[in-house]
């Protein structure tokens, strides 16, 4: 069956996780994805020793090519690829892809269809736009760590790689949003997303308690509501761990004190309303905490499944990484690497009732379809691929079977 983007192609150069999510993303909606590497290598490649997890993770189901692009030759290959191209992704630092002579206005004129899609740390322009930018760097200016942690604790970062992530998705809607334009105008366009603004609309709780309190906000409230705005809304201790339990109705905190034998409580004027609890938020935390410290974590879950509470039991990485749901889902898949073995990566978690599901290929060794893409694209033949090899424009591998 046809997929969305079954005939749109992607040049990737992207590094590290926003660039490569977004072009991850596209892949799975059927995309010819081609990632352009540098001869060593993207940064994501040699964290580690061999190629990192991380870029197994993110990088499946592409076309992997390796150019120099700082030489004239490689500039003139990737000008001629995107002649044939429909979308160019790019997350480097600002003004990198002008240094290369390879920037929006020259490629526009290359090929006026092309869009250019430009992930940014602080976007292309602003007072911040020339700070070098990384996922920590934007959780500590876009507000995520005043908000993460407890009050009387240092800030902390969130553990996930939240700007990152939210700048891919955020640059993969832009890209699908311009694709249709082009159906209209017949022209492409530039795209850009700042991290830094991708991330600030997370900020709703903390930023909507910030103006209804004229400024006077806790600037990090652990694992409590960001606005401090309802209750009960924490990470209470069990037996064996935590739970996560919260009441965002009236309805669902009576049938929680139903369930921990307090049904006394229903008509108590402290906790009757969201606004009352959030008033005696040390109260209610104290009351539910008496409830699940002498509980298994999972026989709270399983009583509040059936009160319809809102909640969840606290996974160690070690469970998510083999939770049943996300294999049910297809989100956790096992797949083949020809140098690594077998390989837990993930699936798309995009989902539309006429595009099913592709299998998932792995991530391509550094290279590995140099030769293939510029015969198939550009018409190369082997005597011009084995010039481009021997100047080491492009890159020479050992052959690989898959």
């Amino acid at each position: 069956m046809k997929k969305a983007l079954d005939d749109i192609v992607v040049l990737d150069l992207g590094q590290i996780y926003n660039g490569p999510y977004c072009s991850l993303m596209l892949a799975f909606q059927g995309a010819k994805v081609i990632k352009i590497e540098p001869i060593k290598g993207e940064n994501l490649r040699v964290r580690r020793k061999g190629d990192s997890h991380e870029l197994l993770m993110l990088n499946s189901n592409k076309k992997g090519v390796s150019i120099d692009l700082k030489s004239e030759e490689g500039k003139q290959l990737f000008l001629d690829l995107v002649k044939k191209a429909d979308v160019v992704v790019e997350n480097f630092s600002l003004g990198a892809m002008d240094r290369l002579g390879l920037g929006y206005e020259v490629l526009k004129k290359v090929n006026p269809r092309i869009i250019y899609a430009s992930g940014k740390g602080y976007g292309l322009d602003g007072p911040y736009a020339k700070r070098l930018a990384m996922d920590l760097t934007i959780q500590a200016m876009g507000g995520v760590m005043a908000t993460t942690g407890f009050a009387d604790k240092p800030p902390v970062k969130a553990g996930p790689a939240l700007c990152d992530f939210l700048g891919g998705i955020h640059l993969f809607g832009g890209i699908t949003t311009a694709l249709y334009q082009r159906e209209k105008t017949g022209k492409g366009q530039l795209i850009e997303v700042s991290m830094h603004d991708a991330i600030y609309p997370t900020l709703a709780s903390a930023l909507g308690a910030y103006y209804s309190s004229g400024g006077k906000v806790s600037q990090r409230t652990g694992n409590q509501h960001s606005g401090m705005a309802t209750a009960p809304y924490n990470v209470y201790p069990t037996e064996d761990g935590y739970i996560a339990i919260l009441c965002v109705a009236d309805r669902q905190w009576q049938s929680l004190l139903r369930v921990m034998g307090k049904q006394e409580l229903i008509d108590d004027d402290r906790f009757q309303t969201n606004v009352d609890r959030s008033a005696n938020t040390k109260l209610v935390d104290e009351i539910v905490t008496s409830w699940t410290s002498n509980k298994n974590k999972l026989e709270i879950s399983d009583i509040l499944i059936e009160a319809n509470v809102p909640h969840a039991p606290v996974l160690s990485i070690d469970e998510v990484a083999n939770d049943p749901h996300l294999k049910y889902r297809k989100m956790i898949r096992e797949i083949e690497h020809p140098i690594a073995g077998k390989v837990r990566v993930p699936g798309s978690p995009i989902r539309l009732s006429d595009s099913p599901l592709d299998e998932v290929v792995a991530a391509p060794i550094l290279g590995e379809h140099t030769d293939e893409v510029l015969q198939e694209m550009l018409g190369l033949s082997e005597e011009q691929l084995e010039f481009l090899h021997k100047k080491n424009i492009i890159h020479s591998k050992e052959k690989v079977t898959r």
